[in-house]
């Protein structure tokens, strides 16, 4: 039997050791063993406590593996791929780091390692997506708007984190890169807010962040944007934190201790952020691609919504990340999918029947990918 090492079991680190255990041979490292509580009640799961920070522990952990899958937060996701590649392991990677992960495309070759990243729900299937698509089609427009909230809407934030706060903090803080007539354009998190209605959901508010990620250089379309959503009024909220500086890493005096105001915000939002076990949640995302197909003007569009999963206690947006991780884990599996190198998963969504292998995964797991055809 094959063997799996997850790093980092946290919501939808859990979800994927979870849903890879049906088949091989799983062990978890984690170096927080309170996050091992759900996975002790899983029969064949091994738990690790282990500092993936520190390159000879992981060298340990990885030994054996045939595939790791990395779900740590992102700023250490980068280091972490960078040692994984060392090690000349194969990985899927949903750490959600600011640096390029393409400055590791050599090492990668070298080590003849197949490294699938970005590999979630957006950053992820919409990257899929986008590079199915434009293998078919003169795409001119892309837009993916994506979103995962609670149920239950809680002031002051209406809002609850299935992953660290300092990886949401960093969707707030990160200039916004999208492509306008051919250029790339810089703005700032939160900005160009517009309301959005979904069916089952009402009207949400949709903003820049840096999502398009490998998007902006691996394919060239004139128009892309990703926006992500939240309940109507959390950008104001969210700007006056940013703006009086509680996101900011410097250190800051305060009595004569040093204090970074990012550390103790992320400490502070966790408790009224923390996504609880029971928590029911949602994940919204739409997709619209649009250009020219077989000389005529072309629209498709994906929507996705899914739930909290009451049989199982899994959150939506665990499932939606982490199912989709673990679809492109058995595509390297079955050998289906070995590229060598950096993968996003445009480089993915370039093979149809990898295409179809993750949408049919991913459906006989209750996430669907509703899509509509127009001819504009």
């Amino acid at each position: 039997m094959k063997k799996i090492v997850v790093f980092g079991s946290g919501m939808v680190g859990s979800a994927i050791a979870i849903d890879l255990n049906k088949q091989y041979d799983v062990t978890v490292a984690d170096i927080c063993e309170t996050n091992f509580e759900k996975l002790q009640r899983q029969q064949g799961i091994q738990l690790v406590k282990a500092d993936v920070t520190n390159s000879t522990a992981l060298s340990a952990v990885i030994k054996a593996a045939d595939l790791v899958i990395s779900a740590v937060p992102g700023s250490i996701g980068f280091n972490t791929l960078k040692n994984v590649i060392e090690n000349k392991k194969n990985v899927v990677d949903i750490a959600f780091f600011p640096e390029d992960a393409f400055k590791l495309d050599k090492l990668a070759k070298k080590m003849g390692v197949t490294a699938i990243v970005d590999c979630g729900v957006a950053p992820g299937m919409s990257n899929l997506l986008l590079g199915y698509h434009n293998k078919q089609m003169s795409v001119e427009t892309f837009e993916c708007l994506v979103g995962g909230l609670p149920v239950k809407r809680s002031l002051p934030y209406e809002y609850k984190a299935p992953f660290s706060p300092s990886d949401v903090i960093e969707e707030y803080i990160r200039p916004a890169r999208f492509v306008e007539n051919g250029k790339i354009v810089t703005r700032a998190a939160l900005s160009d807010p517009e309301l959005v209605e979904f069916e089952s959901i009402g009207t949400l508010e949709a903003f820049n962040t840096d999502g398009l990620r490998s998007l902006i250089k691996t394919i060239k379309v004139p128009n892309m944007k990703e926006k992500t959503l939240r309940y109507p009024g959390h950008i104001d909220i969210i700007q006056v934190l940013r703006e009086t500086g509680f996101f900011n890493s410097n250190a800051i005096d305060v009595n004569g201790q040093k204090v970074v105001p990012r550390d103790l915000s992320s400490q502070l939002l966790f408790k009224l952020w923390r996504l609880e076990p029971d928590d029911e949640e949602f994940t919204v995302m739409r997709i619209r691609i649009s250009g020219m197909e077989n000389g005529k003007p072309k629209s498709y569009i994906y929507s996705m919504l899914d739930r909290f999963d009451m049989e199982t206690r899994t959150s939506s947006m665990a499932r939606t990340t982490g199912y989709t991780c673990t679809a492109a884990a058995n595509l390297f599996l079955e050998g289906k999918y070995q590229r060598k190198g950096i993968n996003p998963p445009e480089f993915i969504g370039e093979d149809s029947d990898c295409v179809d292998y993750v949408l049919q995964y991913l459906a006989h797991r209750n996430i669907f990918y509703k899509r509509i055809e127009k001819n504009d």
